[in-house]
């Protein structure tokens, strides 16, 4: 229990403070009044009997704990937009220098820079504007919807208004002219039964209905804040509530899934039924029909035609990216239709050609052939001869035989005049003749000439010790031309040895004598040998 907080002399002071409080909880002794008179409630906490040194406060409080500076006077209000406040006849002196008027200066005017300023004109002076001081509040200054007028979008909203209405009163007249047409050209027919008529007078009738008075029978209105989402209101295009549910047409388990989130069922439910008795074939009927299936070609030739390079997106532009569908669908027919042309240009149209006759048409005509057992014809029908796709018998200059008709050493040639070279010119027998006289002619060349051939002088042959050849035991070696061996050896090792010696122009000799072969013998190095240390 929460008491009073009150400072006392005396511990004997205290004991009867508790005292009384025991009394009158027992309802001994009177309540406790406050300075207004009312009844002191001893379990509710009171007021600080002594207040803070620097409250200066002259009874207890809890000022001290509350918001006790007043707040200073933040204006709610926005500027005053274009008004104005006061109209001189004169220039008055500290004024605009163009317009006249004392709330700014030339600097800072706003008005179109006069040929000669109000300050030397004294005539047409502006009147000043209305100057504010907004002491905005921590929420005002942040707020970036202050001082914006609704009634300024007001011109925006009719403006939509007024399209929608001049829409729905275009779809009302064409729905008017529809109807009134087909009721004409029923009442011209003969037969029509009154009943047709009434139920046609009936449309028209609910056609010239305001939209307005239909309930809102096609108006889709948003769901607000509603757990479900969706939409409000009837829509023509929903299926009647007397027809069964797509995920109570099959119920076998296995059957096609339904999606009670999206109330989405993408299989046809019923794929062994007659198409002609089904309403529902699956939600991807509609996926592969009408403008679906547009747009997802529109997409596909997207996704193609950035890979090959086009700066082209279709969620970036769609606009650019449906124009250029257009304009490749458009390149693609005409494409179609040239290929088309050179086809039908070039093998013809059998379709648009004069019809063949019935006897060819079926396979019968008036002509008997005979054949025998093999197959093969004995009386009628001569044989036909399988041609090539080549052109035959096609004689060139002047020739009897074409190209491949004689062969001879490995060369084809014209059989007419015996020709080797092709596309030349026939020259007959006489050509032939020439040539046999010309063969003739060289060979007698040839043999007289081998005849008259005399036979070359033997030349000596100058004995070379080759490498790795062996020495012959009767070898005979010239004491001096060994000596100038030994020595041509002893400079070619030191000129290995020393590179830098080696001279720019070297000319080599490629003769090998049997001097310089044992001179190499000499002074080869034999790895093998135990003494080739004691070599100098």
């Amino acid at each position: 229990m929460a008491t009073a907080s009150v400072a006392f002399k005396s511990r004997e002071d205290h004991r009867k403070q508790i005292e009384l409080e025991e009394a009158r909880k027992a309802g001994l002794a009177p309540a406790e009044v406050d300075e207004d008179g009312k009844e002191i409630n001893p379990h509710i906490p009171q007021y600080m009997s002594s207040a803070p040194w620097y409250l200066n406060a002259e009874k207890p409080s809890l000022k001290h704990q509350r918001k006790w500076k007043s707040d200073p006077n933040y204006t709610k209000s926005w500027y005053d937009r274009g008004a104005k406040v006061f109209q001189a006849e004169k220039y008055r002196k500290g004024a605009c220098h163009n317009c006249g008027a004392m709330t700014h200066a030339a600097k800072s005017c706003v008005e179109r820079p006069r040929k000669v300023g109000a300050k030397w004109t004294n005539i047409h002076i502006a009147p000043d504007e209305k100057i504010e001081t907004i002491e905005l509040d921590y929420d005002g200054k942040r707020d970036r919807w202050n001082g914006y007028d609704p009634s300024s979008y007001a011109h925006v909203v009719e403006r939509y208004e007024a399209r929608d209405a001049a829409r729905r009163k275009h779809v009302k007249e064409q729905q008017l002219k529809k109807l009134e047409e087909k009721n004409g050209n029923q009442n011209a027919e003969d037969g029509v039964n009154d009943v047709d008529n009434d139920e046609d007078d009936l449309r028209v009738d609910e056609a010239k209905v305001d939209e307005s008075k239909q309930m809102d029978f096609a108006k889709v209105e948003k769901r607000v804040r509603t757990t479900g989402g969706g939409s409000t209101g009837t829509v023509r295009n929903l299926r009647i509530r007397e027809d069964t549910a797509k995920y109570l047409l099959n119920l076998d388990v296995n059957s096609a899934h339904y999606d009670p989130k999206t109330r989405s069922m993408r299989e046809d439910p019923l794929p062994d039924a007659d198409p002609n008795e089904k309403f529902y074939e699956g939600d991807n009927q509609y996926r592969n029909s009408g403008q679906a299936l547009e747009f997802k070609h529109l997409n596909i030739h997207a996704w193609e035609a950035f890979d090959k390079g086009q700066d082209i997106h279709m969620q970036a532009a769609p606009s650019q990216a449906e124009l250029l569908y257009k304009n490749h669908k458009v390149i693609k027919e005409k494409l179609k239709t040239r290929t088309k042309d050179t086809i039908m240009e070039k093998y013809g149209n059998a379709a648009s050609e004069e019809e063949i006759p019935r006897e060819l048409l079926l396979g019968q005509s008036e002509r008997q052939v005979e054949y025998d057992r093999a197959g093969r014809i004995i009386k009628g029908q001569e044989t036909v001869l399988p041609r090539s796709k080549y052109e035959e018998d096609v004689f060139i200059n002047n020739h009897t035989t074409v190209w491949g008709s004689w062969w001879k050493d490995h060369q084809w040639g014209y059989k007419c005049c015996k020709q080797m070279i092709r596309n030349s010119y026939c020259t007959g027998a006489a050509g032939i003749k020439a040539a046999e006289a010309a063969t003739d002619l060289m060979k007698a060349n040839i043999d007289r000439k081998e005849a008259t051939k005399e036979a070359p002088a033997p030349v000596e042959e100058k004995q070379l010790a080759t490498w790795g050849t062996e020495v012959p035991e009767d070898l005979i070696l010239d004491e001096k031309l060994l000596a100038e061996a030994l020595r041509k050896e002893d400079e070619r090792k030191r000129e290995e040895k020393d590179e830098r010696k080696r001279k720019y122009n070297v000319r080599w000799n490629d003769e090998v004598t049997a001097e310089d072969m044992e001179a190499y013998r000499m002074k080869k190095v034999h790895h093998d040998d135990p003494m080739k240390d004691f070599l100098h």
